[in-house]
């Protein structure tokens, strides 16, 4: 009683918020900057511009949030020349939807600047008429933010047309590598697989010979229910798509494309299936839904093989140095080995945007919320704010600034928030992808650089690209977070089910699926579909 007294609840808050936010967007102030007009500063009045800004709680001694090394640096560099105050408004990283929606729905106290990573929380603030269109702001006061971004990002910040967001820009968009224990292949004298009936034929010699010695415990391939494990697998399996099929088919669920109409993936469900009937794969995957197991099973020298985030396995003192440390010989090789039907190594790619940069319509500082995004993608203010100083923060080593070791508390103490500050780039901006991977590559361990280098290479290897659609789903929306269980339900039923109960299982899951609003979002998706074709 008392959890459905406080989903009701929390269903109450919801529409509330989205009412006053309505409300505050049809009586915003009549003086909104949302074409363009003068600004405040440029008439010779001081003015100040409000800027979210996340809270971490991990703050120096000697700094806060709201006043530190970046935060002076955009009031000397950004804010004083153009005789503007900048205040930072806190919002803490844990609640940042719930708090911006307190924001959004308040009116006067909304920040100039907002943002959040959530898609669905940028279209419902799009749909409701609760921001500013940024299009004629960008073409007069941002050319740099622009060519900065280029039109395949700025796409992601429209809402049935209209520019209702700045996206951050990704600085490199691989998600995926599989790693295999190279030093099991030597000790059995074979070759690298690079399809994925080698790579089952592999797995089987693991399971056999169990060349890692584990009495028994041996796991060939090491799964979860996590994308990172399962993703590689099952997109491997997806035939050659029609346009029509990309964009009618894919079911977006959150942030990330579902495969579960296109062709291949009953085919990839049988083939997870068959592994784990023939034990080369994690008996309980079903239950490791945040990685741990696979974490502790690498790291005790039981896997042979595995997917994970490209560079995940490498971090200080994570998997691979602790397998290192408990197997004395133990090597791990990065490889692609799920070969498509057309002769790629396909896997999904994250979208090319970050988060959603807002103006709240109620603001009367767009013109200056636009030009504090182009002044620091203007000259060298983002390589300073997600750099530093040279010869304090970094040392430059072909091209690339490399942090320096045993930095001065101060020069530590600038950077601790610069992923938050520096908002038009998710990851360090270089000038080109070679430079951002490398640069990403050298923030590991010297030992592993090489070999993340090489899975950095492979995760960004034959990339499936995100459906773009005209206008957002709004099934997607509402089914979403129902369906994404739905899907992992699906794969796991289908995977443990026995072999001549597989196809049973896979039609009453696919069953349920489409009742529980995979058919909604089909029906959606093939009218939008129609819709642009008619244009």
């Amino acid at each position: 009683m008392l959890g459905n007294t406080k989903r009701n609840g929390m269903a109450m808050v919801s529409v509330i918020l989205a009412v006053l936010l309505l409300f505050t967007a049809c009586s915003s102030n009549s003086n909104s900057n949302e074409s363009g007009g003068s600004s405040g500063s440029e008439s010779g009045q001081r003015v100040t511009l409000k800027i979210e800004v996340f809270d971490r709680g991990n703050s120096p001694a000697g700094s806060t949030i709201t006043d530190n090394y970046l935060t002076r640096y955009v009031q000397e560099n950004f804010g004083d020349p153009n005789n503007i105050d900048v205040e930072f408004v806190p919002v803490p990283r844990s609640e940042e939807v719930e708090k911006l929606n307190v924001l959004m729905a308040s009116g006067s106290d909304v920040p100039d600047i907002v943002f959040t990573y959530d898609t669905n929380t940028f279209n419902r603030y799009a749909s409701q008429g609760g921001l500013t269109d940024l299009a004629p702001l960008l073409e007069e006061h941002a050319p740099n933010l622009t060519a900065f971004l280029g039109e395949d990002i700025l796409q992601y910040g429209l809402y049935e047309g209209t520019q209702y967001a700045v996206p951050a820009k990704r600085s490199q968009v691989g998600k995926y590598a599989s790693f295999i224990r190279q030093d099991w292949l030597d000790k059995l004298g074979l070759d690298v697989p690079k399809t994925t009936e080698e790579l089952y034929e592999v797995l089987k010699a693991f399971k056999e010979k169990d060349p890692g010695e584990t009495g028994g415990q041996v796991i060939p391939l090491a799964m979860t229910v996590a994308n990172a494990q399962y993703e590689p697998l099952i997109w491997s399996f997806i035939e050659p798509l029609t346009e029509e099929q990309s964009y009618t088919l894919t079911q977006t669920l959150g942030s990330n494309d579902y495969p579960t109409l296109l062709p291949g993936f009953k085919e990839a469900l049988q083939f997870m299936n068959k592994l784990y009937n023939e034990g080369l794969m994690s008996r309980d995957f079903a239950l490791d839904t945040d990685k741990k197991k696979l974490g502790e099973d690498v790291s005790s020298g039981k896997v042979g093989f595995f997917s994970e985030d490209d560079v995940n396995p490498f971090y200080e003192n994570g998997m691979y140095a602790t397998l290192q440390k408990n197997v004395p010989g133990a090597t791990l090789a990065a490889v692609d080995v799920y070969l498509n039907p057309e002769g790629k190594y396909a896997k999904p790619m994250y979208n090319p945007n970050g988060m959603y940069i807002m103006v709240p319509k109620s603001s009367n500082r767009a013109v200056e919320a636009i030009k504090y995004l182009e002044w620091m993608a203007t000259d060298d203010h983002l390589f300073h704010m997600q750099n530093g100083v040279e010869g304090e923060n970094y040392t430059m080593v072909d091209d690339v600034p490399v942090a320096m070791e045993n930095q001065t508390e101060e020069a530590l103490n600038r950077l601790y928030n610069s992923g938050d500050m520096a908002i038009i780039s998710n990851g360090k901006q270089l000038g080109s992808e070679e430079l951002n991977l490398r640069a990403r590559a050298m923030q590991f361990p010297k030992e592993y650089q090489d070999i993340v280098a090489i899975a950095q290479e492979l995760a960004n290897t034959d990339l499936i690209e995100p459906v773009v659609l005209s206008r957002p789903i709004d099934a997607q929306t509402k089914y979403g977070t129902t369906l994404q269980e739905k899907f992992k339900e699906m794969l796991v039923k289908t995977t443990m089910a026995k072999p001549d109960q597989f196809d049973n299982v896979y039609e009453t899951m696919m069953k349920d699926y489409m009742a529980s609003g995979g058919q909604a979002i089909l029906d959606e998706r093939t009218a939008v579909y129609q819709e642009m074709q008619s244009k």
